[in-house]
């Protein structure tokens, strides 16, 4: 049974954490998570809320050419964007780590508080602003982000200093840059590290994280480019590209495939079909309900802990990506990562709180 080998996996590598460090980037938001209300009988939280999407827009639809009130009534504030999500979940499982981006200016936000106590941290430019819209059958993330227009090369260089932004590539294990669909100058970013930073520092065995972060606003054109960009960091490490069931169509698609289904077989050609055209080390494709990835020796699924009553869903598939990576930097078996991956974004789903190593083994050896 895979979890009991990944399980066994886990606890034999456990203690190489101690010594990998990560460093991730570029995005930041705060994020509010609110619940549509359908039906309010009272104040606070006498209501009956918007259950589905489906609901919400058909309530959306019957303003057009009039005009509807609708009410978010707000859960929580909380740290939010990929990369502030995804370090976070690092930072419980041991691994040490810098984070880079979007934090506030001119005080870090009071969001990123624990972030900025437990990891080495610059901020580049305001945190984005996110309205979390939770339904039972998925999210609507309605953000303002202007913000992140200042993130640049130049501003990560001229906040930090160009001297330590390389030396903090250099000392990485793993090199984590996420929110590509909404950091515009992401692209360009990663052409200046692949062009003439990477190739001037110390060769090491480093992995690289990317994952786009529903790319479905981007023209295909820019899509096409920034998997390009991201294929190049193969000549300095071992390259991975998450992705999200939507994200992984969208990708197939740009890069030239016929569609295919969602089932288990689909998912796994998905992941292969990808990584042969990139020639990434992995692909990893990550519906809900499970995870698929395929690297050069082969494919691997691994079911998930679906649960249809999460605690929170914002930030799932950031928990399964640092699962993942920590899987990869214990240099687990690909199986063994997929299963921290589901694991992390099961146990943060539940309770809202990013697992720490012990966690995982307690979930794993649980999981029924």
């Amino acid at each position: 049974m895979f979890r009991q080998r990944a399980l066994q996996e886990l606890q034999a590598n456990r203690a190489r954490l101690g010594a990998k460090s990560a460093l991730v980037g570029f995005d930041g938001f705060v994020d509010t998570i609110v619940t549509p209300v359908g039906l309010r009988r009272g104040q606070g939280e006498n209501f009956t809320p918007i259950d589905t999407i489906t609901e919400f827009a058909q309530r959306i639809q019957g303003a057009a050419g009039k005009s509807t009130n609708l009410e978010f009534y707000p859960r929580m504030d909380k740290l939010g964007g990929n990369g502030p999500i995804m370090a976070n979940a690092l930072l419980a499982t041991g691994t040490r780590v810098t984070y880079i981006g979007a934090l506030g200016q001119p005080a870090v936000h009071p969001v990123f508080s624990g972030l900025a106590t437990k990891a080495r941290t610059f901020s580049i430019c305001d945190a984005a602003h996110t309205t979390a819209v939770e339904f039972n059958d998925g999210k609507l993330m309605l953000g303002q982000m202007k913000s992140l227009d200042e993130i640049t090369y130049d501003r990560i260089c001229a906040v930090m200093g160009e001297s330590t932004f390389h030396a903090e590539l250099a000392a990485a294990d793993l090199v984590s840059l996420i929110n590509w669909t909404m950091v515009p100058n992401m692209t360009a970013i990663l052409v200046e590290l692949v062009e003439r930073v990477l190739p001037k520092l110390p060769a090491h065995d480093c992995l690289f994280f990317f994952d786009l972060c529903d790319p479905e606003k981007r023209s295909v054109e820019d899509l096409r480019a920034a998997l390009a960009a991201m294929a190049k960091f193969a000549r300095f490490g071992r390259v991975t590209l998450g992705l999200n069931l939507k994200e992984a169509q969208q990708v197939y698609a740009a890069l030239g495939f016929a569609a295919v289904g969602e089932d288990e077989a689909s998912l796994r050609q998905m992941a292969v079909d990808i990584r042969a055209k990139l020639a990434l080390t992995t692909v990893v494709v990550h519906p809900r309900e499970c995870a698929a990835c395929a690297t050069a020796d082969g494919t691997w699924c691994v079911p998930g802990p679906y649960t249809t009553k999460p605690l929170i869903t914002t930030g799932a598939g950031d928990h399964f990506n640092a699962g993942f990576s920590t899987g990869q930097l214990l240099g687990l078996s690909p199986e063994a990562c997929l299963a921290l991956g589901v694991c992390t974004s099961g146990h943060y789903v539940r309770t809202a709180q990013s697992p720490s190593l012990s966690d995982l083994e307690t979930f794993l050896a649980n999981w029924r």
